[in-house]
């Protein structure tokens, strides 16, 4: 790559001005002086070093993106709708104020930390961080951090998550299904933790609320590693004779679900209502076309990265930012 000072002396000018030009400093310097520079930067293709010119201003202009997968749920995380969506919002947002995005992803949080702590970015996102884990990152890792979905805070509150009220849209669907007359409504997850776990108690109060008691059997498991899966399902789909509805705590189980249920000529939603919560388009291009809780996946990223430049800027951001959610009300719950 040809250097400031190579163009400076081919041109016979000082590395001053070809640096000024090169960096829109144009204020002293003339537009036949600038065209010229400008002519010889296009003719040898010039690409400036932004490395170089990043470190002389002490930041990297790299936004880093680290995401924790589950082994047990995860073979390939980006796969997920969510995720991918998710993703697309972070990236679009830092792109256009002029960040690049590092990511990483591991189903080991000793991994994320070894690396992220290494890592010459300017500030940090993490996403699907349960427990500790965030803590743990942190205390690696001390530039500003924001969080996305994570519900365990404790010793993170100088960091700002970005999540839902979870527990309340979920409650909101569940209180629907109860409105159109059902009484034994099932809950389907791979876990009860984190998301999935603020979602699940949502799913109780509404029940506790309509006077309905929870039992165990209520909840169903879900195993989604490919190899897993098939006896998952069937499993599920044997015991959803018990039930009127099944709440799932996210539109991939819920297409899912269905797709299992209609291959054991089970109807959805005749013999059985399906809900499921994030309004994506596998249930949006689904038939029959499912009723969820909606939520604005790209937003969410689009916030959490907002957040992480307003603190980069210096600027104080909340503790906890809560986007809203509402009923997508389709076809897949009868009355």
């Amino acid at each position: 790559m040809i250097t400031i000072k190579e163009i400076a002396r081919q041109l016979n000018m000082s590395t001053t001005t070809v640096s000024n030009v090169i960096h829109g400093k144009t204020g002293e310097v003339s537009k036949e002086t600038q065209k010229i520079v400008r002519d010889f930067l296009k003719k040898v293709d010039y690409v400036p070093n932004i490395s170089a010119r990043n470190l002389a201003q002490n930041q990297s202009k790299i936004i880093g993106l680290a995401l924790k997968a589950r082994a047990d749920k995860y073979e390939n995380l980006i796969m997920d709708p969510f995720v991918s969506e998710l993703i697309g919002g972070v990236e679009e947002t830092i792109r256009n104020a002029g960040y690049f995005m590092m990511l990483y992803i591991s189903s080991d949080i000793n991994e994320i930390m070894r690396h992220v702590s290494t890592w010459n970015v300017d500030g940090l996102i993490l996403f699907g961080m349960i427990g500790d884990d965030g803590i743990r990152v942190s205390e690696k890792y001390k530039k500003p951090i924001v969080c996305i979905d994570t519900y365990s805070i404790e010793g993170l509150k100088h960091f700002t998550n970005v999540g839902l009220d979870d527990e309340q849209g979920t409650y909101d669907m569940v209180n629907y299904l109860i409105s159109k007359g059902h009484r034994k409504i099932a809950f389907l997850s791979d876990n009860t933790t984190g998301v999935d776990l603020a979602r699940l108690t949502g799913y109780k109060k509404a029940l506790e609320d309509a006077g309905i008691k929870f039992r165990q059997s209520d909840f169903l498991k879900i195993r989604p590693r490919s190899e897993e899966l098939p006896d998952s399902l069937e499993e599920i789909c044997g015991k959803a004779k018990n039930f009127d509805a099944i709440m799932c705590v996210s539109d991939l189980y819920a297409v899912t679900l269905i797709a299992a249920l209609s291959d054991r000529g089970i109807k959805v939603p005749e013999d059985i209502s399906i809900a499921g919560f994030d309004d994506n388009m596998l249930g949006q291009l689904h038939r029959p076309a499912l009723t969820t809780v909606h939520q604005d996946v790209k937003e969410k990223g689009i916030v959490a990265a907002d957040t992480l430049l307003k603190q980069l800027k210096g600027q104080k951001t909340p503790n906890q930012i809560k986007l809203p959610t509402h009923l997508v009300i389709r076809d897949t719950v009868r009355a």
